[in-house]
């Protein structure tokens, strides 16, 4: 299993199809069958793409104070999307996993192979428009000179993260390591943890 390979093409897919149309309304259409592992990337990915420019209307000095209050509420759930998508991609690797039997030496990694897999989908974003940063052609020289430094720096991140991923998950398959999951803990959406939420329950 070459999982990066097949992940960054798929997120490559993703970030394209995104551009198509270059809008965050855009509707999510998925091209893989819903039980597959490609089916739980390109999602992810395209929650990471459309959160990405959510993240640059946000940022609009002129914006409407109630657009960016919807947006910003728009990334709140993006984020509970986001963190449910992970969790199933690490549902999936346990199902994988099921079988292998763990050594008595066996290491936990400091994160999943998932959340692994969520930072390269955010590097995959980071490629792409540093590499219209990079071509821009109404930029200034400089600007394309420091945009190209700074995607090289970005493929040698693709490459070491990647390799970084086979090696967690080829430990996962020898039993060198063992995969352990905690379910999210997050408390600001949950209207028994939050006090602004739960004070007028």
């Amino acid at each position: 299993m070459n999982i990066t390979k097949k992940a960054w093409e798929i997120f490559e897919e993703s970030i394209n199809d995104y551009h198509k149309k270059d809008d965050v309304y855009a509707e999510l259409n998925n091209p893989y069958p819903s039980d597959s592992i490609d089916h739980l990337l390109y999602r992810k990915n395209w929650i990471d793409t459309v959160q990405w420019h959510l993240e640059d209307i946000i940022r609009d000095p002129e914006i409407d104070a109630v657009e960016a209050l919807k947006i910003k509420r728009w990334i709140d759930k993006s984020n509970q999307e986001r963190t449910d998508t992970v969790e199933f991609i690490d549902s999936w690797f346990l199902n994988e996993l099921k079988d292998v039997k763990i050594k008595p030496s066996a290491k936990i990694n400091t994160e999943s192979p998932a959340w692994a897999i969520d930072r390269f989908s955010i590097l995959a974003l980071k490629v792409y428009h540093m590499r219209e940063e990079a071509n821009r052609e109404n930029a200034s020289d400089e600007h394309r000179g420091k945009s190209q430094e700074k995607l090289n720096v970005l493929e040698t991140q693709k490459v070491d993260l990647g390799t970084a991923i086979e090696e967690l998950i080829a430990d996962l398959q020898s039993g060198e390591k063992k995969m352990k999951v905690y379910k999210q803990m997050k408390m600001y959406n949950d209207e028994d943890f939050n006090p602004v939420l739960y004070k007028n329950k």
